[in-house]
């Protein structure tokens, strides 16, 4: 929702709108950043939707909370927001990207290299994009008047509502539902792109192929990442002839990074120009952010918080270090009794004798949910499978047990969704091994 707030503020448009936190006493600062952009906030006691044309609201905002309750009363139009985003792919060039994992780093890889092109690109994603962060705007939306590029959500199923210029799926994982689940949605939202379609070779996304474009590693894509180096902190390749050299590490990375690639010329883009914006490429804020390096302990961020984004994750890290030391807090008690066994496998896969995998207590946003499950059940399964699995009830505990058990050469990885507060815990833990 803050990134269409920003976007339209940067656009000349008025906005206002409440949130709980606010209400609460926290994410003060984003509360004064919206201010010094020109938004209104209001408590959310209704008293908001008394001045409002339009009320916007996203699958997250329950139907119960006093504004819309307030606005159905005054009879004001409702949005959803997907209805609100796709009225603004249809009157504009546009570019929606999907998938399940990778959507942000690769919407930012593409709004990258389209504004080093000089294509003057407008974004609305979920991630905030460090090129464009400062104490003005989160990095999650700005105004453009080139091809607007937003990051298509499939957790909620509400992208079926885009008919974007151009549309790409990068993967099919298990996520907030089974693939299968998934898979026809991917289909719709495809066949409703106005221009070209481009997917990735991988076999899950095979029914897709007829009609589409493909990118990947192997002979037939059409679109291929040849002459391929990885390293530590980056990795080079080429594509049609020209040479790409990418600032952030795995395998994973490097294929988002050809689907920008992809995207961008397809829309126009010098490639070129484009290559060398992705050599630029300044990465998303909770994307394989690298914190800081006390005592030769690399502390890293990550927004992982799916099995197959976390398997990613893991192995990108590993490589970095000694022995790696994993930090997970599940968002969700439904998602996490859902992908429990996922979680475990993923993690065992990856994790060498040496390595330790914490859990957080599940983050509970609010609402009414059954509270059934702890991630202490998680860290005592992977016990049972051989792995360090541990867990810690606070995040003092955890600071408190990191800064006694982490050595140089190790590296340590914070992952999760969802919690604002959840980027804290790496400056906390920063702080304690300094």
């Amino acid at each position: 929702m803050s990134a269409l707030a920003d976007y339209r503020l940067l656009a000349g448009g008025r906005v206002s709108g409440s949130d709980r936190f606010f209400d609460q006493g926290r994410e003060l600062t984003e509360a004064a950043r919206l201010r010094a952009l020109g938004a209104t906030l209001h408590p959310q006691d209704g008293r908001g939707a008394e001045e409002a044309d339009l009320l916007v609201a996203s699958t997250a905002v329950e139907a119960r909370i006093p504004d819309l309750q307030r606005a159905l009363e005054l009879g004001r139009p409702l949005a959803h927001r997907a209805d609100w985003l796709a009225a603004h792919l249809v009157d504009r060039p546009s570019i929606a990207i999907a998938g399940t994992s990778g959507k942000s780093t690769t919407v930012g890889m593409c709004f990258a290299a389209l504004r080093a092109a000089g294509l003057d690109p407008g974004l609305i994603t979920g991630g905030d994009l460090n090129e464009i962060r400062s104490e003005r705007v989160r990095g999650n939306g700005w105004y453009g008047r080139g091809p607007l590029v937003i990051e298509a959500d499939e957790s909620d199923k509400s992208l079926v509502r885009y008919h974007p210029g151009l549309g790409l799926v990068l993967n099919l994982h298990l996520d907030h539902d089974e693939p299968a689940a998934i898979l026809p949605v991917f289909r719709r939202f495809l066949d409703q792109c106005r221009g070209p379609r481009l997917i990735a070779e991988d076999e899950e996304l095979a029914a897709l192929r007829p009609g589409a474009e493909i990118f990947g590693l192997g002979p037939d894509a059409d679109h291929r990442a040849e002459a391929i180096v990885e390293g530590r902190d980056g990795s080079c390749f080429r594509y049609r002839g020209h040479p790409i050299e990418l600032p952030i590490p795995g395998r994973h990375n490097l294929l988002n990074a050809l689907a920008a690639l992809a995207i961008a010329g397809r829309a126009g883009a010098d490639l070129e120009l484009a290559a060398a914006g992705l050599a630029r490429y300044r990465g998303v804020a909770r994307r394989f952010e690298i914190l800081g390096r006390p005592r030769d302990i690399e502390v890293i961020d990550d927004y992982a918080h799916n099995p197959a984004k976390i398997e990613a994750a893991l192995r990108t890290a590993r490589a970095r270090g000694d022995r790696l030391i994993a930090v997970f807090q599940p968002h969700g008690f439904g998602p996490t009794r859902f992908m429990r066994q996922d979680y475990v496998a993923a993690i065992q896969r990856v994790l060498r004798p040496e390595d330790q995998f914490w859990f957080l207590e599940i983050f509970y946003a609010g609402g009414t949910v059954t509270r059934d499950i702890s991630a202490r059940e998680l860290a005592e399964e992977l016990q049972t499978l051989g792995v360090q699995g541990r867990f810690a009830a606070e995040r003092a505990d955890l600071v408190a047990a990191l800064r006694a058990e982490a050595r140089p050469g190790d590296t340590i990885l914070i992952m999760g969704a969802r919690d604002p507060s959840l980027p804290l815990l790496g400056r906390s833990l920063i702080a304690a091994l300094d």
